[in-house]
């Protein structure tokens, strides 16, 4: 009761949004932002330097129609999935890998977890409209085995998970799926050689949530592997259809 008294409850309370600039400007000053591209130090409240924008290379069309890789030819689908079947239903891309590939890598090895918003709010920009036709359930983040998880201390498909649902309003089901195999790293493996390092490498203990749209959230997407690993696990564990969102993806052919 005493509460009301003192405005009423839910009443927003002027002091707490100075607080919380203030302390978003001291996190700032002693943990600055970096540059998405060049990674140099931004002024505040900047995302990435205004010249290093031209840099990135968001995926135009003509895209495949299956898993958005960027199409140099004619037709509807990349060489790779006129080739092979995949368990998702479609994927799009934001970049083209090329450009964002020193990016991706400090993001996920050199912890600049701070790129983090600018890659969710670019995301939601460039394919918050297909996301939002999809009308998903959820979005999963691809797991990281547990050893991973402890050795870089995040996981960076849940961040840019957890960045795009909160934006667009849709739950986050980071544990829907697990890792139960410490694979080795794809780059380093042929295609054939990814779907065998793949198998049985991810489990669902329970679909207690009855979860019928899923969008996969990842990083990369080159050949599929893991993808189609995770959209199989979906698929047996109860979810109809499986579609997928990455930061970047190589080429089609």
């Amino acid at each position: 009761m005493w509460r009301q008294g003192l405005g009423g409850r839910g009443k927003k309370k002027p002091w707490k949004g100075v607080f919380g600039k203030t302390c978003a400007a001291l996190v700032e000053l002693l943990y600055p932002s970096h540059c998405p591209v060049c990674d140099r130090v931004l002024p505040f409240g900047k995302q990435i330097c205004p010249a290093c924008r031209g840099h990135l290379q968001p995926i135009r069309e003509p895209w495949c129609m299956k898993c958005g890789k960027k199409l140099s030819g004619e037709g509807e689908y990349c060489g790779d999935c006129t080739r092979r079947e995949h368990a998702f239903v479609r994927g799009r891309a934001m970049y083209e890998y090329s450009s964002v590939a020193a990016s991706i890598y400090r993001f996920k090895y050199r912890g600049r977890r701070e790129y983090t918003a600018f890659f969710g709010q670019e995301i939601v920009a460039g394919l918050g409209d297909f996301i939002r036709e999809i009308a998903p359930d959820g979005l999963l983040p691809v797991p990281l085995h547990p050893a991973r998880m402890a050795a870089r201390g995040y996981n960076q498909a849940e961040l840019l998970a957890r960045d795009i649902g909160r934006r667009l309003g849709i739950p986050v089901y980071g544990k829907l799926v697990c890792r139960v195999r410490n694979t080795r790293p794809l780059k380093q493996l042929n295609p054939k050689e990814r779907q065998n390092n793949l198998k049985r490498a991810f489990n669902m203990p329970a679909n207690d949530v009855k979860l019928k749209k899923i969008v996969v959230i990842d990083d990369i997407y080159t050949t599929g592997s893991t993808m189609d690993a995770v959209a199989e696990v979906l698929l047996a564990g109860g979810v109809q259809d499986v579609y997928f969102i990455t930061l970047a993806c190589g080429a089609g052919v």
